[in-house]
């Protein structure tokens, strides 16, 4: 039964809009803290609430540290060791910094508070997250598609390692020299006091052979897959196996495993560090990734690449961090958290370089070749050019070991987050169906990633690699934090997310978040797209160029992800019309961009301390529409319920 013009609205799990005392009829949406909670539970206060924070439906971090380690092990991957050096030498070495940090400051770091605070607040992943505003739960599904297609081949580098891993388990590095089985007559014998480096007319080092003819046996070119490489096949099942393993109970076990994977990179990063600066020439490789030369910050690429490498090495607008901090308890710290693992993951991307560019010189040192020579980044440092200068040092298959180890935990970690992004989404929009079945869902999903990764563990695997990796999270990762950012500061409303925050954590973020999140923050992000856009250049491989139905497919990539936005405002709009049955658009549009009637914490006491929660006001503004359209309104009445939807747009910055 419709409620007739006279009664005020039903309550909403004990909440009442207050009608008395506001202008003009508008109805004030400010609701009392001071709430008895049902079901037998206490009475809470926000002066009192109880000391027990735990969501046991869903589950909480069980320390802490679980929650810090995890972020800090998604954030700091190998993008840290494989790509900020490369990134830093090429575009003036220490004044990359500058650029770098700057970034770090109105971009990486706003979006990676908001995600935290955002995930914490609901305690749901981020498909489920979007009750806030349901027209953008395709930003949920456009993160997961991103994940998941990073999640197949990122394991994919995980075999790598593994695969270099057993490989050093013997007396001699099998990439040291040439004459093995598969080499061929280019290959280019460094080892020995007196070797020089040709590399003209196409020759090639035993590490680069290796990594092309043993380790990826590698074809023609993507039109040309070959035959799965069963060793890597065999590396690739044991990487899932550990994967599963270590996520078999959630977070539960996973929080227990990074105190481990998140902290065994720095034991090695500091050995390897000092038993590179012991080494000749180390120096040169040093200086040739530190000396600045400002110049070059009047290059835009200079720019753009320090703007594209925070937005990737902090990892805002996959999910992963929404994820992590769903299982955070409501009053956990997330402001100090954010600033924490900013920090801690720029600064491993620095002291990486080090550890890198001392190994580097040497290498230059023993061959007698220029430091820029023998840099790369991405697989061609971690598989070729690092592992060449490891295998000249005295004891080469420890140190050989401990790097391809430190590796693998570095991926570990970025990997367990991708899953249990996937695993989270799914288990969160269908709660009953597969709480209780979740171990299961978590085996099947890796069962069919690792039947997903096998072409590209074929002999043409590396094609399909790369192309994943060039357009999956390329400028559809940006668009999606974008349209993330403009959802919470101007359709959710930037005044309603501080007081969420302010609920979790006792305070407001100051004006510095607010000018980030209002301006700044998607200002960066559009001018990284439209830079993105211009420096763009079709994929290739080495120096392989791809066909046009590779190009075709790798824009198919990008494309899945962001098309789930508008599909999914599609959706919800005729999902919202034909429950509501509203025929006016606007006030369509205002419903089904306000948060909807459950939206807000987890735990009841937590939404009775939070003066701005809107679990009444969509269930409002559809009777009052009722009112509107079936029933002559006053006029007065009519502006209130304009009034009180348009709130969920109110941004009141």
């Amino acid at each position: 039964m419709e409620p007739s013009l006279t009664e005020k609205p039903e309550a909403v799990n004990g909440h009442h809009p207050n009608f008395n005392d506001t202008p003009n009829g508008q109805i004030n949406t400010n609701y009392s803290s001071a709430y008895t909670i049902s079901s037998g539970a206490n009475l809470v206060t926000t002066s009192g609430i109880s000391e027990e924070d735990e969501e046991t439906e869903r589950g909480n971090w069980q320390g802490r540290l679980d929650f810090l380690l995890s972020c800090i092990g998604f954030a700091v991957g190998l993008g840290n060791v494989w790509r900020f050096p490369y990134l830093c030498y090429r575009n003036g070495g220490g004044a990359f910094l500058i650029p770098y940090v700057v970034f770090l400051a109105f971009a990486g770091l706003p979006l990676f508070f908001m995600e935290l605070a955002l995930g914490q607040y609901a305690s749901l992943g981020p498909t489920a997250v979007w009750k806030m505003s349901p027209i953008f739960k395709g930003l949920g599904y456009g993160m997961i598609i991103i994940s998941a297609l990073v999640c197949i081949y990122y394991n994919v580098i995980i075999a790598y390692a593994l695969f270099y891993l057993f490989a050093s388990f013997t007396s001699e590095l099998p990439w040291t020299r040439c004459g093995n089985e598969w080499n061929t007559e280019l290959c280019v014998d460094t080892f020995g006091n007196d070797s020089q480096l040709n590399l003209t007319a196409g020759r090639k080092t035993p590490s680069a052979e290796y990594w092309d003819r043993r380790v990826l046996d590698v074809s023609s070119g993507i039109d040309n897959i070959g035959s799965v490489r069963w060793e890597l096949a065999l590396t690739l099942l044991l990487a899932w196996v550990i994967v599963f393993l270590c996520l078999i109970k959630g977070i539960k076990s996973s929080g227990k495993v990074v105190y481990f994977t998140a902290t065994f990179p720095y034991v090695m990063l500091i050995i390897l560090m000092f038993r590179g600066a012991t080494l000749p020439g180390s120096l040169e490789g040093v200086k040739f990734y530190i000396i600045p030369d400002f110049a070059r910050l009047g290059d835009a690429r200079v720019w753009g690449d320090a703007a594209v490498q925070i937005f990737y090495s902090l990892g805002p607008a996959w999910g992963g961090l929404i994820t992590m901090s769903s299982y955070n308890k409501f009053k956990n710290n997330c402001y100090r958290d954010a600033i924490i693992v900013s920090v801690v993951n720029c600064g491993t991307s620095v002291f990486a370089g080090f550890v890198i560019f001392s190994v580097i010189g040497f290498m230059a040192h023993y061959t007698g070749v220029p430091v820029g020579n023998v840099t790369d980044s991405g697989p061609g440092l971690a598989f070729v050019a690092y592992p060449e200068g490891l295998a000249k040092m005295p004891g080469a298959p420890f140190w050989s070991i401990c790097f391809f180890f430190m590796l693998l935990t570095l991926g570990l970690d970025s990997q367990f987050v991708l899953l249990e992004t996937i695993i989270s989404a799914m288990v969160d929009e269908f709660p009953k169906v597969l709480t209780p079945i979740k171990m299961w869902v978590t085996l099947a999903a890796c069962i069919v990633m690792y039947l997903l990764g096998l072409p590209i563990v074929t002999q043409g695997g590396i094609y399909i690699f790369t192309l994943i990796d060039w357009y999956s999270a390329g400028q559809s990762i940006m668009i999606i934090g974008l349209c993330e950012a403009l959802c919470i500061s101007y359709v959710y409303g930037q005044t309603r997310f501080l007081s969420d925050i302010q609920t979790m954590i006792g305070f407001r973020p100051n004006w510095y978040w607010r000018i980030c999140w209002y301006l700044l923050t998607p200002l960066v992000i559009v001018g990284i797209i439209i830079f993105t856009s211009i420096q763009h250049t079709p994929v290739k491989y080495q120096d392989v160029a791809y066909p046009w139905w590779a190009e075709m497919m790798g824009w198919m990539m990008a494309a899945v992800s962001v098309l789930m936005i508008p599909l999914w405002a599609v959706i919800k709009i005729i999902q919202f019309h034909k429950k509501y049955e509203i025929q006016d658009f606007a006030h369509l549009m205002r419903l089904v961009s306000s948060p909807t009637e459950d939206w807000g914490p987890a735990m009841k006491r937590h939404r009775m301390e939070d003066p701005s929660i809107t679990e009444p006001i969509q269930q409002d503004v559809v009777k009052l529409h009722f009112n509107f359209e079936n029933a002559s309104i006053n006029p007065s009445l009519n502006a209130s319920m304009t009034t009180m939807s348009s709130v969920q747009l109110e941004s009141n910055f």
